[in-house]
Parts: C-alpha cells; structure tokens; sequence
C-alpha cells in the first residue's frame, strides 16, 4: 500500500524536560517514539492512527541501569539486550532476561525498549508477566513532577493504562528479593521464535521445609490485560492437600477470560495455562531452585 509519511509528524526534543513541555500543550497529540518496533509494524499496515511522535530514543537519562542495596532501576529506553547481559538481573531477575531474550529477532531485542514494551500495553507482550510477580513499580513523569505507580495498577484494561496525556514512563523500579525465589517462566507460541504468545506464564515461590510461604502467578495473552492470580495463589499457600493441584487448577481458569483469536481458542489457551501451573508445582517439589 502506499504511505503519505507526510501526514505524520516527528520532533527531537534535546531532553526529556522539553519532550514533557511538548506533551503538556498539546497532551494527547504527542507520543513518545523510542525504539519503534511496534509501531512500525503498525505504519505499512495503515494501522498507525497517532499523527504526532516526539523521539525521546537519545535521551541519555532515560537509559541503563542503576543498582543499589534495595532496589534495581531500569531506565525506560533500557533494551531488551541490555536486560538480557546485566548480571545482577540474570542472578536475581532472570525472568525478566528469559522474557527479554524471547522477544523478537536479535534486531528487536537491540532496538525495543523495556518502557515501550509497558506502554504498547499489548496482553500478550513477553516481559509483562515477569514485572508483575517481580512487584515492579513505574516512575511515570510530566512537567508536574512525578509519580510512583505499582506496575500491576498500571494497566487498567485492553490498550488502557493509568497514564494522563502528558505523561510517559521514566524508569522501573524492581526491590531486591529478601528471599532466594525459586522461579519459572514459559512462553507458549506457534514456534520457538518470533512468535506472539498464544500464553506466557511466569511464577516465583519461597518454598521451605516442603512448604509454600509465598507464590506469585501471571499469565499474558489470557484476558484484556496481563493477569495476576491470586486466588490461585491462595489455594496454593493454603493447602498441602494431594488435590490441591485440582483445585488450582480450576480456579485459575475461572481467573482467567481467554479469547478465541486468529492465534488460537479460549479453551486451548485455559489447558495450556492450567498445564503450565502443574509444570511449575512440580519443579517446586523437585526441589530445583533455578528458572525454567
């Protein structure tokens, strides 16, 4: 198809402070455009309905990772390769290294940012799961100052966020576990590689003495927005009962609210999930403590 570029618009503000003066006059008409690799899928297709792009890709402030005793920060341009060599998140978030290493090509996992990826806002997105039983925060900014936000308050429904017009992610905040997670994270897509989830699910646990004291459990490409369980999780910490696998089982399919789509069906999608959870238990009872 034929592409009128000159309906759109794209400015390079120096700083973010100038980008955030561009998003208050005019909030709405102007989105940030940082590693494009989802919008521009979206350009060739006819499908890109925002005109106004700032490019915020070379602001410096917004990139690397900083860490100290409590707490890793991610810049928000931080890339999905960059997650993938840090060391402390390989020993201590490698979730979040096993999400960012199934994104795409190597040349997305170069150019696609970790904030880009939160405000796509897709259910299906890869490191989505991993942030929310990691209890990320989001520093969201504007020219009023900024704000705090629990990355599992943050997206509200299906493409919508607790995000204000003049707004954009900053940074993600992830707290330094206290405890020696045993964790495990599958993705479930028609190949290997490249592929969008049909469903991801990503879990921790502190399990001791055979017992499990605390559970996390998310799921992506299963309802409008990335879903924590946590009436699953209860029965789990609850119960050392043989059927409590049954149990679980059942309740994180009324948890969820899959979709029949061109990828797959609801009903595929609640068997693999409720497969997935049966796998992760197991690996607890194996007593392996490593990431899957």
């Amino acid at each position: 198809m034929s592409l009128h570029l000159a309906r759109y618009d794209m400015r390079a503000p120096q700083d973010v402070d100038e980008a955030l003066e561009w998003m208050t006059r005019q909030p709405g008409e102007w989105k940030p455009f940082a590693g494009g690799t989802d919008l521009m899928v979206l350009l060739p297709q006819g499908k890109l309905s925002q005109r106004k792009f700032l490019c915020i890709s070379q602001f410096s402030e917004m990139r690397g990772i900083e860490v100290s005793e409590s707490h890793v920060s991610l810049g928000a341009l931080t890339t999905y390769s960059q997650l993938q060599r840090e060391q402390v998140l390989q020993r201590e978030f490698p979730l979040l290294c096993r999400a960012a290493s199934e994104t795409g090509s190597i040349a997305n996992q170069n150019r696609g940012t970790l904030g880009g990826n939160i405000a796509n806002a897709s259910p299906a997105a890869d490191s989505p799961p991993a942030l929310i039983v990691y209890d990320a925060e989001l520093e969201l900014v504007s020219t009023r100052g900024s704000r705090w936000l629990r990355y599992a308050d943050f997206h509200t429904g299906y493409k919508q966020m607790n995000l204000a017009p003049d707004e954009m992610i900053r940074s993600i905040r992830l707290s330094r576990p206290k405890v020696e997670w045993r964790q495990y994270y599958r993705k479930v897509g028609t190949r290997k590689a490249q592929a969008i989830s049909k469903v991801c699910f990503a879990g921790v646990a502190d399990v001791s003495d055979g017992r499990i004291r605390e559970i996390r459990i998310a799921l992506g490409s299963v309802a409008p927005t990335v879903l924590r369980c946590p009436k699953t999780e209860a029965i789990l910490q609850q119960s050392s009962d043989p059927k409590r696998l049954h149990d679980a089982q059942e309740q994180l399919a009324a948890e969820m609210y899959p979709v029949d789509d061109f990828r797959s069906n609801a009903r595929y999608r609640t068997r693999v999930a409720q497969n997935l959870l049966a796998e992760f238990l197991l690996q607890l009872g194996s007593q392996r403590n490593r990431y899957e």
